[in-house]
This record gives C-alpha cells, structure tokens and sequence, in this order.
C-alpha cells in the first residue's frame, strides 16, 4: 500500500508495514526535546511515571527561552531543568554559554538526523524535517510519557505536496517562500496534516532555507513539515552527525489531499503582517502604500538565526548605519554561529552599523525579554509569529520577514525592499 514520506517514517516507528491517515499508533521516539519553559512543566509528571528517563542519550532539556535569566522565576527553571539533566546523566547536557536555540543546536549537534521521530515540547518542534525526519510538538503531558516510556501515540496525517518549481530570484529565500505559502493557504490551511516539499527547486534551497520553512509548517496549522532526503542533505549529516540515520521516500502513487504547485522564480520578497504569518504581503504591494515606518528589528530565532541569515543581514548593513531610531538586535541562533560572526568579521558590521549583537536567545521572539516593545510600537521580525502581543504589548505589531527585508528596513527606518539597498551579493 502506498505511504507519503511521514507516514513511512510513522509506519517504521510503529513497527507496522502499513499505516494510513487517521490511524491510531503507538510509536517509538529516538528524541525527546524541551526547553526552561516547558521542561519544568514536565518533570513532576514525569516523576510520578518514572525515576529514570527511558534512554539518556535520548533526552534533552534546553535552555533558551528565558536565558540568560531574567528573573528569580527564570533562574529557578533554569536550575530545575540543569539538575534534573545533571542527575539522569543526560549526554547532551546544555547550559547557558554552551548551547543555544533549541532547534538550531539539535540539528547542529548532529542529535536530530534523517529518519527519526523527534517530539519536542515547543511547536517549531517541526524544524527537523528538513533533515527528512519527522518532528513535531507536543504537550507537557506527552513530554513526561515519551521521557519515560520512549513511546507516544500519534493519529497519522494526511498530507499536501507542495512541488516547488524552478530558481528563486535573488533576495528571496525560504521565509520568503513559507509566507508565500501561509499566505495561499491560510493559517489553517494545512490543520494537521504533513506539509510534504518535492520537486526540482529544491535543489536550489540550502539547508538553512529548509529549516526556516518546516520551522514555520505549524503556523498554516501543519503537523510536520518534511523535505526529501537528496545529496546536500547527506553532506549536512554528514558535516554535523555520527548517528546512523536512514532515508525515507514517498511512494509514487501516495495519496495527497492536495497538490499545489510553487513557481519559486516567481516568488516576491514577502511580508506577514499583524497579526497572523497568513497576512503576507509581497514587496511591491508595499512600496504602493504609505510607509510603514518602525521603531525595532529583530533579526535571529531559531527561524532566521542561523549562519547565512546573519551573512545576509550582514551584507546590506555593511558600510551603512541603521535608522537613528530604529533599535535593531542582531541575536545568533547559537554559540558557534555568535563565534563564527565574530570570526568573520560580521559582529563588528553590526555593531559598527548601530545594532545590540546578542547572546543566543528567544527572548525577543517571545517577548519574553531582550526585545519587549511598549504600547503603538512597530517591529519587523525575522522570527516566526506576529500573533497579538506576542513580543510585548497588545497593541504592538509584528510584521515578519526575511533577514534581508530586516536589514534593509533598519537602515530605511520603514519596511524597505532589500533590492534597492543593495549589498554584497
């Protein structure tokens, strides 16, 4: 019987030939992910289930939420998650100043690998799938189960195959292309369902193009996003893992809910407005309306924070300096990106071009600190949600782009397209 990519993953973790949409499994987990937030949360659930967790390479508590501390609560679900990963003996130990972003030091550490089913307790669990791995986000609940067990029931999903056609253009990139997508669909276009990429300009995305658009398959409402496993993939692995890892095709004649196809050389610069990822709006539309000047940037999170993105940032600011009332925080994704920046000489063209290079954080992504905005205040955001106050005060707005159209807007002091900017290209 013919399988989408996701349910063969399910299907082998469940021990079973066959699964279809809607099934019931119980499957085994090779990864069981939470942060400072949600790990807390989790582990006295956990401890009425079990004293020890069901595999320590297995496990891993994060802290990137709330850190560096920012508060006597903060620091308390720092040191709860840290001495709890302490005593199991957990192989991935993090800690802040060693680790980073959640789901860009999983795929860096080579702990999430093609193949695997992942669960983690924050809904961008859903970024490995651009290592062909099936991710996604849970609850609390189920975070203490799969600790202890290493099992979880899933429902299968149905799927849509998104084939994305030819070459982008140039300053387009994969955030480019997900609000494109979220902006077709709608926000709840894809409600449980596996968001499957095919298709021959795939080839033309890098790694961390396809990070940015499975990070963002849960805001159209997806279960998972997933891309196929092809040659740039492999040497990713490759570069950042030791793990044996195994590479799962859809069958040709799988059943899809839907078949859209993405032209990518037609694909515009694309802005989300407040307050939903599905408001987009391309670049041209904007230059048409009045100036949308903003008071702050943020370009980072596990979304945008990796290293090309910041190369891009960096590229348009280099030389130039930022709006003189525009704030703009820089925040890398991890430490060995934060010194990889600083290697290549791109923390000095942010600083020198007026931006706060930060510490790796979701701080601002969350508003939870680092980046909180008062009442009326505008922000252009590289991270992955404008929801209503979501960075701070209800009556601030989000709108979310890509690092390029961040970077040309800081130094325009209203959302600019990155086009006429320029930069290094």
């Amino acid at each position: 019987m013919a399988m989408t990519m996701t349910q063969k993953i399910l299907a082998d973790h469940a021990g079973l030939d066959y699964v279809e949409a809607g099934q019931l499994i119980e499957a085994k987990l090779d990864v069981v992910m939470a942060n400072d937030i949600t790990g807390p949360m989790a582990l006295p659930i956990f401890k009425q289930m079990a004293d020890k967790v069901f595999d320590k390479d297995k496990v891993v508590l994060v802290p990137d939420h709330f850190t560096p501390n920012k508060d006597i609560k903060s620091a308390q679900n720092s040191r709860a998650i840290q001495d709890f990963s302490r005593e199991q003996g957990l192989t991935h130990h993090m800690v802040q100043g060693k680790c980073g972003v959640e789901h860009a030091i999983l795929p860096e550490r080579g702990i999430v690998t093609a193949g695997e089913c992942i669960i983690g307790a924050d809904s961008h669990t859903c970024s490995y799938g651009a290592l062909g791995a099936f991710g996604t986000g849970v609850g609390t609940t189920d975070i203490a189960t799969g600790m202890a067990t290493g099992e979880l029931w899933f429902k299968v999903p149905s799927a849509i195959k998104f084939v994305l056609k030819n070459k982008p253009n140039a300053y387009v990139s994969g955030k480019d292309i997900i609000l494109h997508i979220i902006g077709q669909i709608g926000v709840d276009g894809a409600l449980y369902k596996s968001m499957e990429f095919v298709g021959d300009g795939i080839q033309y995305l890098t790694m961390d193009d396809r990070f940015t658009i499975c990070n963002m398959a849960i805001e159209a409402g997806a279960k998972n996003g997933i891309f196929p496993v092809d040659e740039q993939t492999i040497e990713y692995i490759n570069e950042h893992s030791t793990k044996e890892y195994k590479v799962y095709q859809a069958d040709e004649d799988a059943v899809y809910d839907e078949v859209i196809e993405i032209d990518l050389s037609k694909v515009r610069p694309t802005v989300a407005f407040p307050h939903l990822p599905g408001n987009a709006h391309t670049i041209d539309e904007i230059e048409s309306m009045d100036k949308i000047y903003i008071d702050q940037v943020v370009i980072g999170s596990c979304t945008n924070g990796r290293m090309s993105d910041l190369r891009k940032a960096a590229a348009i600011l280099k030389g130039k300096q930022v709006a003189s009332e525009v704030r703009v925080m820089v925040i890398p994704a991890t430490q060995k990106i934060f010194l990889q920046c600083i290697k290549e000489g791109l923390a000095e063209i942010f600083v020198e071009a007026g931006c706060a290079f930060n510490t790796p954080s979701c701080g601002a992504c969350m508003g939870g600190h680092m980046g909180v905005m008062c009442k009326g205040e505008r922000c252009v955001s590289t991270s992955n949600r404008n929801f209503v106050g979501r960075m701070g005060d209800t009556e601030s707005l989000i709108y979310l782009a890509s690092p390029e159209v961040a970077a040309a807007s800081a130094l325009a002091g209203y959302i600019a397209n990155p086009e006429k900017v320029g930069g290094d290209k």
